[in-house]
């Protein structure tokens, strides 16, 4: 019944609650409470009593002029003919505009990696200058996303998200067509700013707008497309470098972000923000109020389990294949293998997960389960001298547990998130990524440095328990539920 009352209202539609005898709706005649059903455009046409919405709530809100000022805690509701299939396909196109968003913000964010080489070479610098631009890239992103999620719930995730694509395409084609180092630093830190938008944007939406049957789901798609942007990027950017050059590559990255912006656009319409202006400042005021929501224990729970994901995941995809080489003798192809393993199956996981996530509550056991077992696994590779096969196959089991992770993570922090906070909420966990992936290399190539590659793997297995500490001692959060509009 909770999941019920997060479904969104449908196009052309009015929804509200009666009392034990009248609806205290001034749209009641349009109420399918009321047997009256009233499509965009359309004359009233009657309905069976025993279809839409019975109420066993009361009027606690106006949404918005000409719409039921109608409880939607505590509803339940007789789905009318053919509505579940309106919501799903609704659900797939929201899912499929957002995917791909995130997979272009990750396709974007390993857009330079590729052909740092050649872009050392025409400009006549140093590996470490080229390293200068990626440093802006992530310094301006880890300032400024919470900033942006407070601007997500104010302004509207779909305008943000429009802008975010736009300017990181526009920042990727200045790159490419104006010469000069500093140009590329600068579009770098500018790409940073438009990478801000995508966690805020993509979680507010899919929150808000995504029926509560299927919102694991949606996360774990939302997740792979990321996992799908980073896996492609590589190839696609060193072919198009070694047939038309590296400004090419931009440039057709430009055109993919631009393209995302269009049907975002053009088909924007479908998507949904948590709530209208004024029911978005009651339930999640900004400034010093939201702020307050920020460094509550709950949020900062979810910062720290963000960032010591980031740093255990950084340990293993960084550092795992020079480790092995030092500490066991393990040959880089071996070592490679394994890591792909390891990335592959991190994507299986994801999609695994996002099924695990819809069908139960308790994704804080999820969560801890899987890291209970990925620790005993990184412990197993850090003193055990496996053989090739039985390396790639615990990396490959250790990947498929960290990607069924990923959702469950994502729903504990939808959980403790108030309706009309989803931006500035996500925005601000979401800084943990950046935390750890500014922190780790640090720490781990110190460790490379001083002879000591076991205690790489040492280090991994202690953020992945710092990281299950952080989930077992949660208290598990009574449900939010957001009363979705039509997007901005």
């Amino acid at each position: 019944m909770a999941d019920d009352a997060q479904q969104p209202r449908l196009a052309g539609w009015s929804r509200g609650a009666v009392g034990q005898h009248r609806c205290r709706c001034p749209a009641w005649r349009h109420c399918p409470s009321h047997g009256v059903r009233r499509a965009r455009g359309q004359k009233a046409q009657p309905l069976p009593q025993s279809q839409g919405w019975r109420a066993h709530g009361r009027v606690v809100a106006r949404t918005a002029p000409g719409h039921c000022a109608a409880a939607q805690n505590d509803l339940c509701r007789v789905p009318l003919a053919g509505e579940n299939d309106v919501v799903r396909r609704r659900d797939g196109r929201v899912i499929g505009l957002i995917s791909a968003a995130h997979f272009v913000s990750h396709f974007y964010i390993l857009l330079l990696p590729p052909i740092f080489g050649l872009v050392k070479d025409e400009y006549g610098v140093s590996y470490t200058a080229i390293g200068l631009a990626l440093t802006a890239f992530n310094v301006v992103s880890a300032a400024l996303q919470t900033p942006a999620g407070f601007l997500v719930d104010r302004v509207g995730p779909r305008t943000i998200l429009t802008g975010g694509l736009l300017l990181g395409a526009i920042a990727i084609a200045v790159a490419a067509l104006v010469p000069g180092y500093w140009v590329l630093v600068l579009a770098f830190a500018v790409l940073g700013l438009a990478n801000t938008a995508y966690h805020p944007c993509d979680y507010a939406i899919l929150s808000a707008t995504i029926d509560g049957k299927r919102i694991g789901k949606a996360f774990s798609i939302h997740t792979f497309a990321g996992y799908l942007g980073s896996g492609v990027a590589p190839p696609i950017i060193l072919l198009c470098a070694a047939t038309w050059g590296w400004r090419s590559a931009f440039l057709l990255a430009s055109a993919m972000g631009i393209v995302v912006a269009l049907l975002l656009i053009t088909q924007g319409s479908v998507l949904m923000r948590p709530a209208a202006p004024k029911a978005r400042q009651e339930a999640a005021p900004a400034g010093p109020e939201g702020w307050r929501l920020l460094f509550s224990a709950p949020i900062l729970r979810n910062l720290m389990f963000f960032a010591l994901l980031a740093m255990a995941n950084g340990g293993l995809q960084n550092f795992s294949v020079v480790a092995l080489g030092s500490l066991h003798g393990t040959p880089a192809s071996a070592a490679n293998f394994a890591l792909s393993g390891f990335l592959l199956l991190s994507a299986v996981g994801v999609l695994v997960g996002g099924i695990i996530a819809d069908r139960t509550s308790r994704h804080e056991r999820v969560a801890a389960l899987c890291f209970a077992a990925t620790s005993t696994m990184v412990v197993l590779i850090g003193w055990v001298d496996l053989n090739s096969i039985l390396l790639i196959a615990v990396m490959s089991i250790g990947g498929l547990l960290n990607g069924i992770i990923q959702p469950s993570r994502d729903m504990m922090v939808r959980a403790v998130t108030p309706a009309g906070a989803y931006g500035k909420v996500f925005g601000f966990v979401s800084t943990g990524f950046n935390i750890g992936g500014m922190v780790s290399p640090l720490l781990y190539g110190w460790l490379m440095d001083r002879g000591e590659p076991r205690l790489i793997f040492v280090l991994v297995c202690g953020f992945i328990l710092l990281s299950l500490f952080t989930v077992i001692t949660r208290p598990r959060p009574a449900p939010v539920v957001a009363r979705p509009v039509a997007a901005e």
